[in-house]
Formats: C-alpha cells, structure tokens, sequence
C-alpha cells in the first residue's frame, strides 16, 4: 500500500472541509453533536490546524482520492495529540487508518494521547490496537472528564511514546 498520509495546505481546505462534515456527521451518533441552523458542524478544530503552528491538518488518500483526515495539536510541545482522524466508510477495514497513524505519528515522534468515547466501540478497537501495533505494552489508558462537559460520560485517552528514526 503507498503512503497514504500528506500535510494538507490551503489549496486543501475546501477537501478537509467536506471531510470534516462527514467526520462530525459520524461522531454525532455518541454525543449531543447536531448540526448548526446552515447544516455545518462546529469546526473550530479545523480551522486552528490551518491557522496555528501549533497544529498539524493531514489529509489521507488512497488512489489518488481522498478518503480521510487527521488533525494533530501540540506538535511543538512535549505530547502531541491527534485530535481528530476520520476514515470514510468506505475505505475503512484495509489498513488505511492503521498506516494512516503510524504515519502521522512517525511525523511527530515522542509523546503521544489520542481520545475517543467508550460509546464507540469501533474506535475502542482500533485505538487499542494502534497503541499495541506502535508501542507494543508501553502504553497507558485512561478515563478522563470532558472539558466544561459535566453531562456527557468521560472520554477514553490512550497514551503511548513513538521513537524517532534512527538510521543506521
């Protein structure tokens, strides 16, 4: 399988935007996520990983299309956190999102947190196999308060240290 894995950029934004739609669209389903009165979704995520330097967007493709997104905070701080990945449907159980985040990862190397809900239990899955796939038994999970969210259950956060490169 090719890399799949490349920074977005400006000429980008109109791509990861209609992927961010589908992204929040999915995650609707584990929390009181409804669309705005102009049938976007909140997207102040997005917009800060194109506009700080802090932030990182990645769009996903294969073949040549694009097939999913991920959004990583904390790029020049000591833990990196990839605060959004989406894999469309349809391009999802072919190791794309496995390759995906090793990929984004192997960007950033150090530590890292990824959050998702118990509710999803997809995602419960695969973030445990990420963390197994890329640090073996050095990582860590944890249930952990949603900001300024009292109401919704406690999010899941799985921690995990990704080496940088060394070449022989």
């Amino acid at each position: 399988m090719p890399d799949v894995v490349r920074p977005a950029d400006a000429a980008d934004r109109p791509i990861m935007e209609r992927l961010w739609l589908m992204f929040r669209h999915d995650m609707s389903e584990f929390g009181d996520l409804l669309p705005n009165p102009d049938g976007t979704f909140r997207s102040d995520r997005l917009q800060t990983a194109f506009a700080d330097a802090d932030w990182a967007p990645y769009l996903l493709m294969n073949d040549n299309r694009p097939v999913g997104l991920a959004i990583v905070r904390g790029v020049t701080g000591p833990t990196r956190v990839l605060n959004s990945f989406f894999v469309v449907r349809g391009a999802r159980r072919r190791g794309i999102g496995m390759q995906a985040v090793q990929e984004v990862t192997a960007t950033h190397p150090g530590a890292w947190e990824v959050a998702f809900q118990d509710a999803n239990v997809d995602a419960v899955r695969f973030w445990r196999r990420v963390a197994r796939e890329i640090a073996g038994e050095a990582w860590a999970e944890e249930h952990r308060p949603v900001p300024h969210r009292p109401d919704l259950p406690p999010d899941v956060w799985i921690s995990f240290s990704v080496p940088a490169k060394t070449y022989d």
